[in-house]
């Protein structure tokens, strides 16, 4: 069933949710889906220390890596269904400092075997957003 005022299909949130809670990195991670529509996915995972480089004060870059690669590939999951990723590469723009990170995937091209996406890697501070990281992935269905 899709929200008419914000896009979200919410059959695709659920069937994302459920990819969260049988992962266990993303269930540790605390990954939420926040919105979801064909070829688009938002999540989010809250900034805790366990998440946190120990030296820096700032979000891991590997956790930073889960988010622009989950965003990707459930992106690409939601026209092509079960997926892996074939490889991606993820710019570190700026530290992640902050209480919630946002991973927004989206769909640039599909074929009928691979799928090319992009994420987009924001850190939320006291509200507002930082673009932290891009990512750009090349997805292949399974």
């Amino acid at each position: 069933m899709l929200d008419q005022l914000t896009g979200t299909d919410k059959g695709l949130v659920h069937a994302l949710e459920t990819v969260v809670v049988n992962t266990p990195f993303a269930s540790f991670c605390g990954a939420q889906i926040l919105n979801a529509s064909p070829g688009s996915v938002e999540l989010a995972i809250d900034v805790r220390p366990e998440i946190m480089n120990q030296h820096h004060g700032f979000v891991h870059g590997a956790v930073l890596g889960f988010v622009a690669d989950s965003a990707c590939a459930w992106a690409a999951g939601t026209l092509a269904g079960d997926v892996v990723t074939s490889e991606y590469k993820l710019h570190f723009l700026a530290p992640a400092v902050g209480q919630r990170i946002l991973g927004r995937g989206k769909v640039i091209k599909a074929s009928s075997k691979i799928v090319v996406t992009q994420a987009d890697i924001v850190c939320v501070n006291k509200g507002s957003e930082k673009l932290v990281a891009v990512a750009l992935a090349t997805i292949v269905k399974v």
